[in-house]
Formats: structure tokens, sequence, C-alpha cells
């Protein structure tokens, strides 16, 4: 499903309404991902990002053959990462899987993590139902699923999980409405029980909110 396009000048909005910038620690050597028919490579590199509380998020990065060609990039190193959210359908035995990764446009090498290390800014709209609750110690939350456009008539599906006020804001979204918010990408660990009975750990990635409003244009 694509969502309307306000703006015929599709890679300007782009720009405008999906926006990620990291900082943090390169984990492991790039490992390469796919190519496309023109022959142009991907490379698929986790990015450690710490948080205030002192725990990291490891986030995966797309980077593109050329960028990795000239850019020094190994394990441990910190480095900037200015790029996009996107997800993508990856073949994992038989089953097809919707992951995500932060696309790279930029990426270089820095001394040190910025005092804002992972920032998120998108622009899109409710393709589902908010899904409004309370933990056990009456902490509100909602999840929601937003459509978040970009160039030649596609869009990237990002999960999104909202806090306090702006989940009690978010519970009241519309399918469809279209929204702008900010906040950072996360990692969360799971455990996903398999049909044998058994259990299996598992990495999920989504957005956590800090700012949420409609988007009146």
């Amino acid at each position: 499903m694509q969502y309307e396009l306000n703006n015929q000048e599709e890679p300007e909005l782009t720009v405008q309404n999906n926006r990620v910038e990291l900082t943090g620690a390169i984990t492991g050597e790039p490992v390469f991902s796919h190519s496309l028919e023109s022959g142009e490579g991907f490379y698929e590199l986790k990015l450690s990002v710490n948080r205030l509380s002192g725990m990291a998020d490891i986030i995966p990065v797309t980077v593109p053959a050329e960028l990795i060609e000239t850019t020094d990039i190994c394990s441990g190193s910190n480095m900037a990462v200015r790029g996009q959210i996107r997800n993508y359908n990856k073949i994992v035995g038989d089953r097809s899987k919707l992951l995500l990764t932060v696309f790279a446009h930029e990426i270089f090498t820095i001394t040190e993590p910025s005092n804002n290390p992972n920032s998120i800014e998108l622009t899109g709209y409710i393709c589902k139902a908010p899904i409004y609750r309370t933990t056990p110690f009456n902490r509100e939350i909602a999840d929601l699923l937003i459509a978040v456009n970009r160039s030649f008539n596609k869009s990237d599906y990002i999960p999104i999980i909202a806090w306090g006020k702006n989940a009690r804001f978010a519970k009241n979204l519309l399918v469809g409405e279209k929204i702008n918010l900010s906040g950072r990408v996360q990692s969360r660990e799971y455990q996903k029980r398999l049909d044998d009975g058994t259990t299996e750990t598992r990495t999920a990635y989504e957005i956590s909110i800090n700012r949420l409003s409609r988007n009146n244009e």
C-alpha cells in the first residue's frame, strides 16, 4: 500500500520525512548482504549505540559497497551514520521475515559518540489501529505501525512504541492519519516459542517516541 504523496518531488520528500542519525561503535566486521541487478552491492554491519542508562542498542546498518570501500570500517571503530530507517523482506529457511535496518547515506569515523547518539525523525501514515495497554506498574504504552513513503512508489512500514502522554495521544489516532514523530531506534530481545515447544531468543527493532503530533498539512 502506497499512501498519498503530498509532494511530487519524491527525492526531497524522502529526505524530509525519514531521517536517522546514529553514533556508536562497530561490533564485528561488515558482512556482504546482497546486490542489485545493476551490480550495486550492499553490506550489513551492527552499530552499538549507548543509551543514557548505560545500556546499548545494537542496530543493524546497511551500507552501500562504495561507502565501505572509501571508509575505514573495522570492529571497535567509533562511527557516525546518517540515513533512513527502512524495512525489507529476508528469506530465513522457508519463511520471509520483515526486518528493519538503517540505510546509510553517509558513514564516517569519529573520535567519540556525540551527546545525542541516536535520533530519528519520521513523517508517515497510521496504517493499523493503535494498540493501547498498561503495564502491571500502570505505565501506559501504545504500539503503532506507520507507513513512511519513499521514492519509486514504495513505503517502509515502521513499528513504533509510545509511552505515557504520547501513548494517551496515540490511542486516539485513526488509520490513514498523517503524523510527525521524533525519537530513537531501539533494539529489544524477546523469547519466541517455537512449534516444537522450545523457545528462542530473538531481537526486535522499533522506534521509541519522545515527540508525536498530527500533521495537518
